[in-house]
């Protein structure tokens, strides 16, 4: 998988985990993520914060400067509100 792609993929599901500590395949998720920019692509200290309408995720790479990347909240909270708008998932 691309870096970028992994980069938002965590991000987006580490939102649904952060926001739904009791969802078990929503950590398990994250984490398959995280570990996947870790060994794949050398990312540590990964972490994110909001700032207006933006997701700010920052990472750092061996040898380079710090890893900054923005994207609109209304995209990364997408799966977040597909989530708690489906039923089967809030029971």
């Amino acid at each position: 998988m691309k870096r970028d792609d992994a980069l938002f993929n965590w991000l987006q599901i580490q939102v649904v985990a952060d926001a739904r500590p009791d969802d078990q395949s929503a950590q398990e998720t994250a984490a398959f993520f995280l570990q996947m920019l870790q060994e794949d692509h050398a990312l540590g200290e990964l972490s994110y914060r909001l700032e207006g309408g933006w997701y700010v995720l920052t990472a750092k790479q061996e040898a380079t400067e710090p890893l900054e990347r923005k994207y609109p909240a209304e995209m990364v909270e997408s799966l977040l509100v597909a989530i708690e708008n489906e039923p089967k998932f809030n029971s």
